[in-house]
Order: structure tokens, then sequence, then C-alpha cells
């Protein structure tokens, strides 16, 4: 996994400069999504590894299935394609994300519950966060029976446990 980070950087940060100059960071992110999409497909990946296709054949398989690209983003699809670097594509989009919440001012937070979240706990926990965190806050809810009670609020590698489960380990390991 680091080493495709590796590889996938130089990449990003030029998709990046050049989204930013065309002011069209949503517009990239789509692309990267069409593309990790693609290249999550078993069919596809399976011609990016057949030495029966050439690598121009396969580079205007990639544009044509990745729909109405820009001059910019053509060339950006290209360049991955010609120097076989489509594998790490998936890298590539989840770093651009992560650039784009920063130059944004966002933050996409995962919050896991042992039951569903109404509108207004949801409401509280985003105005919690986004003063913590000083930017507007993206939550994205998920219900997790294991939990037993509480919340894990997951933003990108930082994690608030707050979950009964993690409390009872915690308790567990004092008394021993």
């Amino acid at each position: 996994m680091s080493e495709a980070n590796t590889i996938a950087r130089p990449y990003v940060q030029a998709a990046f400069e050049a989204a930013q100059k065309q002011g069209d960071l949503k517009g990239w992110s789509a692309v990267m999504q069409v593309l990790t999409e693609l290249m999550a497909n078993d069919d596809i990946r399976a011609v990016a590894s057949s030495p029966r296709v050439e690598s121009r054949q396969f580079e205007e398989l990639m544009l044509q299935l990745a729909g109405d690209l820009n001059k910019e983003q053509s060339n950006f699809v290209r360049i991955l394609a010609e120097s076989g670097r489509l594998t790490v594509v998936a890298e590539i989009a989840q770093m651009f994300e992560a650039l784009r919440a920063e130059a944004e001012k966002t933050a996409q937070i995962t919050v896991s519950s042992a039951f569903a979240l109404n509108d207004e706990q949801q409401k509280k926990i985003a105005a919690a966060l986004k003063v913590r965190l000083g930017c507007d806050v993206k939550l994205s809810c998920t219900v997790d029976k294991t939990l037993l009670g509480g919340i894990v609020i997951r933003m990108g590698d930082k994690v608030i446990d707050g979950s009964a489960n993690t409390r009872l380990t915690e308790l567990a390991y004092a008394l021993a």
C-alpha cells in the first residue's frame, strides 16, 4: 500500500495543480471516481494486463469509457495509461480527495453508532466537529450494532471512540 502511495503521489500533485488552475476540483474528482470504478472492473483489469492489447488501444478504450473529458483530463488519463499507472488510480483518487478537502476546508467524517442517529443528533455532532476542526463537516452515518452503545467518529486517520465496547474493554484492563 505504501508503495502504491509513493507511486501515486506525483500524479496526484500534477492532477491537483491542473484542477486548481482550471478551478474545477469537483470535475477532476468526478474523473478520478470514474477511473477508480473502471479499474475496479475485473474485465478492464484483464484487458489492462493482457499482452495482446497494445498500450495505445487500452489508452483509447479508457478515454472512451471515461466519458466527456477536457484536454488536461484526457492527457492525464493518457499519461497514466502509457506509464501503466492506472493500477494505482484508487490511491490517486483517495489522495486527490484529501487535497481537495483541505483546499475547500471541508472534512469527510464517518460516524458509526449502535443505533440510527436522528437529524438533530447529526446536526449536534456536525456542529461540535465544525468548531473543533475549524472547517465544514460532511457526515456519513452508519449503524454498527456491535458497538452496543455510543459512537465512533473517523476523520481520515483520526478516531474518536466513545463506544460502549471500548469503555468496557478499558474497564476490564483497569480491573485486571
